[in-house]
């Protein structure tokens, strides 16, 4: 009798266990239940605005796979309005704390200046995208390599080379996010590589992320790519042209993995959020039990980017201490894919434009301003944790600026492709030398 009494005691707190883990994933599946049945409801307007829950995101010890390019969602539901804490503004939110400074250096007008600039020669850096050498792709107008930026009533600070390898000495510079940021990578790269020499330099390709080596200098200047901040089914730096975007808008613990160590982060994120809705699929335990595996909810861009930012600032809320890691966020950079808007009555793109917009304060549809008032909203939580590089309206002028039909993208553009520029103009990255050594210029300033 005894003997049988202490095996049952044995599985007593398994079973315990088990029960416990039941109620709790049964709690969250009839609250689940219940809030579709209200959204669902015929009295519910459809127009009203989605009442928001704020919930902790529950990082199990066995947690979901990554996401990948072979992800699905099962089913794709509404967005039923569950945020992470750290998305409800609270008593302590405030508004960005701003340095007081005697000039604001992104505003001002670009000036030609074909002494000083460009910076570097296209065709002597080694490490140039065929993307982005519009010379080297048939381009002969110039001009776009010859724009210095002069903001009103001072002066940016004279971009020095030898100077930024001293800044960045036994220090890792990172820069996260899409190929627009990738752009402002290889900007820094071009920058910086023709003072040091060939033997105490090195490129060490490692697809998502991209690593420069001084060696003299123990540095580096890296490329990770995450476009989207989050963990999304788009980290594969090739294949990540997909027709579903899914995205854990909870989790940026995958990529911040890889950037936590780096001394200098410069973040991006924008384009990538206006391709049309994204799928949610939170990093939660129980929801991803056999019954629900794979269900998604469905969010537009602007709130889906909201979602992922929250999670971006409650990391570096967390985890970044000023005096030891700086932090930049850079504004969106603009698009310029119709002419009318700058040149009215006129049926194109940026293909043949050679001289930059002279209207200040132009604002095309390239740059969304509900887009910058959400990313201003979150970067105010931050106090001065985050400095931001706000290129958005000096980068609205340079229509010129963008590689167009000039660029190689895998393949050459074909004859056919090449006497079609209205269909294959690239009118969203930029040529280099460029408007993105700008970007880093304003980098410099501020290190």
């Amino acid at each position: 009798m005894m003997q049988r009494w202490n095996k049952k005691r044995t599985h007593f707190p398994l079973l315990v266990l088990i029960l416990l883990v039941f109620i709790v994933c049964s709690i969250l599946y009839i609250e689940s239940s219940i809030r579709q049945i209200h959204e669902d409801s015929d009295h519910v307007r459809h127009d009203q605005e989605v009442p928001i829950s704020h919930v902790k995101p529950n990082l199990p010890k066995s947690a979901p796979k990554d996401l990948d390019r072979f992800t699905r969602c099962n089913s794709t539901s509404k967005y039923s309005g569950w945020r992470n804490g750290w998305a409800d503004p609270g008593e302590n939110s405030g508004r960005r704390s701003v340095i007081s400074e005697s000039c604001d250096v992104f505003s001002g007008k670009w000036v030609f200046d074909n002494t000083s600039y460009p910076l570097y020669n296209e065709s002597h850096c080694p490490y140039m995208s065929d993307q982005l050498a519009c010379h080297k792709h048939g381009r002969s107008d110039l001009r776009y390599q010859h724009w210095r930026w002069q903001p009103h009533n001072c002066n940016l600070k004279r971009w020095n080379a030898m100077e930024m390898w001293e800044k960045l000495r036994g220090k890792r510079l990172m820069f996260v996010g899409d190929s627009l940021n990738r752009g402002q990578w290889i900007s820094m790269v071009c920058l910086l590589q023709s003072v040091i020499p060939a033997n105490k330099r090195s490129m060490t390709p490692n697809a998502q992320l991209t690593v420069f080596r001084a060696e003299e200098y123990n540095a580096t200047v890296e490329f990770l790519w995450a476009p989207l901040l989050v963990e999304s089914n788009s980290d594969d730096p090739v294949n990540h042209r997909l027709g579903e975007r899914i995205i854990r808008p909870d989790s940026v613990l995958k990529h911040a993995s890889k950037w936590e160590q780096a001394d200098i982060l410069v973040f991006n994120t924008y384009l990538w959020w206006r391709q049309g809705p994204v799928k949610l699929l939170p990093y939660n335990f129980c929801r991803w039990s056999t019954a629900d595996n794979g269900a998604c909810e469905e969010l537009d861009g602007l709130g889906a980017m909201e979602l992922a930012m929250s999670a971006w600032a409650d990391w570096v809320a967390s985890r970044v201490n000023p005096r030891k890691k700086r932090v930049f966020f850079v504004t969106m950079s603009p698009t310029h894919l119709w002419n009318r808007e700058w040149a009215p009555g006129s049926e194109g793109n940026c293909y043949g434009e050679n001289t930059p917009i002279d209207s200040e304060g132009y604002w095309g549809s390239g740059a969304d301003l509900p887009t910058m008032r959400m990313v201003d909203k979150v970067l105010g939580k931050l106090s001065s944790k985050v400095r931001v590089l706000n290129i958005t309206q000096l980068s609205e002028y340079r229509k010129e600026g963008h590689p167009s039909i000039y660029r190689k993208f895998w393949e050459t553009l074909s004859p056919a492709q090449l006497s079609n520029p209205s269909s294959y103009s690239d009118c969203i990255h930029w040529c280099l030398p460029g408007v993105p050594d700008v970007w880093n210029e304003l980098l410099f300033h501020y290190l």
